[in-house]
């Protein structure tokens, strides 16, 4: 069975965790990061949030790889492939299957250990001979760490590259830009501008599971800081800001409340209908996202879509 490596250990995550939350809880408006919403149950919900019927960038970004897996395989040649947010690996299958004739090692990088041995055990039992090398690690953080490779394809899905700020997106992809070799290749899925109503729907689905998922970062700070929050006092919100053209998630407040959280020696008061937001989800034109990749030194080699134009999947290089 595969072997995880980590740079973070515990104490890492518990001083990050404490900053973020003093950081976020004390601005105005008040924020949390999103990625404290991914322990072992939030991982779990994101999982199912994938299948459900509004989601729908997972599909759109499983069928482009579907359609486009084999000529992925072809124009990289890749003969390492590493993931960030690597998560439960199943959309990684397809390119797997199609690298297999290049592709002696396999590295998925993730935030949720458990979630992650899980599925690296998995990918191993199935593909045997692969190299399967699992790290923990926040993949913002610990970039110049991550393992050099001949031929590497990192697979950055999912749409992850619009969680950040415009200027952090910069900051991250010039931090990867450092770390690749010219025949590296650099694939990046990213959901498309499309109508706001439609958008609110996939971050707020019927059944109510995003609204769960979205709380599970309540559950997670009482749980490790010793907070109390009501987490039933606060209710899920999703907005279309269409300036910046992003989705954001927002916690509402549904009363006026005190909030004590023992680890930070911090009461925060939260005013009735008062809202945290809890993570951003940036939709892209190609002129927006090509202009990331050039103001971070990459330029972009192919582009390909679905049937749609909902989702894209981009090929991305060092520009030379």
């Amino acid at each position: 069975m595969p072997t995880t490596k980590s740079f973070l250990t515990p104490d890492d995550l518990g001083k990050s965790l404490r900053q973020d939350v003093a950081d976020g809880l004390t601005a105005f408006p008040k924020t949390l990061p999103p990625k404290w919403f991914y322990d072992e149950r939030g991982s779990e919900l994101f999982e199912e949030i994938t299948r459900l019927e509004e989601y729908y960038p997972t599909r759109r970004e499983r069928a482009i790889l579907t359609e486009r897996a084999a000529e992925i395989a072809s124009v990289t040649g890749a003969r390492t492939l590493l993931e960030l947010g690597a998560g439960s690996g199943e959309k990684t299958r397809l390119l797997l299957d199609a690298l297999g004739g290049t592709l002696g090692t396999y590295v998925p990088v993730d935030v949720s250990g458990d979630f992650l041995a899980t599925a690296a055990e998995q990918i191993a039992t199935e593909y045997p001979a692969l190299s399967i090398q699992p790290i923990v690690a926040d993949y913002e953080r610990h970039l110049d760490q991550l393992p050099a490779g001949e031929r590497r394809l990192i697979a950055f899905l999912g749409g992850t590259i619009g969680n950040m700020e415009p200027d952090e997106r910069v900051s991250f992809l010039g931090g990867l830009r450092a770390t690749m070799a010219e025949d590296d290749a650099l694939l990046i899925g990213a959901d498309l501008v499309k109508a706001p109503q439609r958008l609110v729907r996939a971050y707020d689905d019927a059944r109510g599971v995003t609204a769960e998922f979205n709380r599970n970062v309540l559950h997670v700070i009482n749980r490790e800081l010793g907070a109390d929050f009501a987490v039933s006092r606060f209710s899920h919100v999703a907005v279309w800001d269409g300036t910046e053209e992003r989705i954001e998630m927002r916690l509402r407040s549904t009363q006026a409340q005190t909030v004590r959280v023992a680890a930070l020696d911090l009461v925060v008061e939260f005013a009735a209908g008062e809202e945290m937001r809890t993570e951003i989800s940036a939709k892209f034109r190609r002129e927006r996202f090509e202009a990331s990749m050039e103001a971070a030194g990459l330029r972009v080699d192919q582009w390909w879509t679905d049937k749609d134009q909902d989702f894209v999947l981009s090929l991305v290089r060092p520009a030379l």
